[in-house]
């Protein structure tokens, strides 16, 4: 009996990376190989040398499809074996296996907002502005709360997928809505970021919608779209001290720390809609208005984890990982 794997990939499209795949057969048992695709296409290769090779990294089962059809997760590489320019997965697994000792753990609030025919959700149809924001966070009711039939089918999907979902919510403003991956190790929390998006991706486009990561999809006085990305050490989890030693070090690498963090940064991280400003750097317990959160509940129990607020809805997960175990775990070392 033939085998179904959707082979996926990050593509190398400026300035934020795109999400491709395609469907290779495979026999009864046939274990899903090294495969190749089109690079020209993907701006990943000129056209006389257009050749990249699929690497698989990780593989789960295809909820949409089902049966023993498998989704195939790859790096992009070289004909030569080498890592490609645009694989930001190589130097995340470099960085986590130079610190593997500290075991670095992440969870990832990944928000997203649903379009059709050019607005939100929940946006009137020919033009204008729904009720302000304020009620349609965690909400409930026709009124308030829009696309969760795809929210519910979505999460189904990953969760069938056997990925590390651990929740889901209705966000701040209309059609927006987010999920969280995690608690768990790089480069797997990444990897299954990726695979998520895939499958948001795929089941809004059955419904006719697009899932988009704009970091600010109406302009004004709505909230952007952010991956709150929270992580911990051992010794983070252990005691306070290296809570604030992490925090001060994220600090010390503002700038790094923000041009990595998705593209149009600067028109969500305004100091307004419970953000702080991308050109200051500040943390605090319980402060939804600092760049790095420490949790009242971190604070009380003297150890766990931060909360960076800062990173982009579009952020590349392989790029925000590696980038706080290298910032936090070379000032823990």
């Amino acid at each position: 009996m033939a085998v179904k794997a959707e082979y996926l990939w990050v593509d190398g499209t400026q300035p934020t990376a795109k999400l491709r795949s395609k469907t290779k057969i495979l026999a009864d048992g046939e274990k899903p190989g090294i495969w190749g695709f089109d690079g020209s296409s993907t701006n990943q290769a000129p056209g006389d040398k257009s050749d990249c090779v699929l690497q698989p990294v990780f593989i789960c089962p295809d909820p949409l499809r089902g049966g023993d059809n498998i989704i195939v997760l790859c790096e992009v590489e070289l004909i030569s074996g080498a890592p490609h320019p645009t694989n930001t997965r190589a130097p995340l697994r470099a960085v986590a296996e130079k610190y593997a000792d500290q075991e670095s753990i992440f969870g990832i609030e990944q928000e997203y907002t649903f379009f059709k025919d050019g607005r939100p959700l929940g946006f009137p149809v020919g033009g204008g502005y729904p009720a302000p924001q304020g009620g349609y966070y965690c909400g409930v009711g026709a009124d308030e709360v829009f696309g969760r039939e795809i929210v519910e089918e979505h999460m189904d999907a990953v969760l069938a997928a056997g990925l590390h979902l651990s929740g889901i919510n209705a966000e701040v403003m209309p059609g927006q809505w987010e999920f969280q991956i995690g608690p768990v190790a790089a480069p797997l929390v990444a990897d299954e970021l990726w695979v998520a998006r895939w499958l948001l991706y795929r089941i809004a486009e059955k419904h006719g919608v697009s899932a988009t990561l704009d970091p600010k999809p109406v302009k004004g006085d709505w909230n952007g779209a952010g991956a709150h990305t929270n992580f911990s050490t051992k010794a983070m989890r252990e005691g306070y001290d290296a809570i604030i030693a992490g925090a001060e070090a994220l600090g010390k690498k503002r700038q790094e720390h923000v041009d990595g963090y998705g593209a149009g940064i600067d028109q969500r991280l305004t100091g307004l809609h419970e953000t702080a400003p991308w050109t200051e750097y500040s943390y605090g317990v319980s402060d939804r208005g600092a760049s790095v959160r420490i949790p009242w509940q971190v604070e009380k129990d003297g150890k766990g984890y931060i909360e960076d607020r800062r990173p982009n809805a579009n952020v590349d997960p392989y790029v925000v990982t590696r980038l706080l175990i290298d910032t936090i775990c070379s000032e823990l070392a």
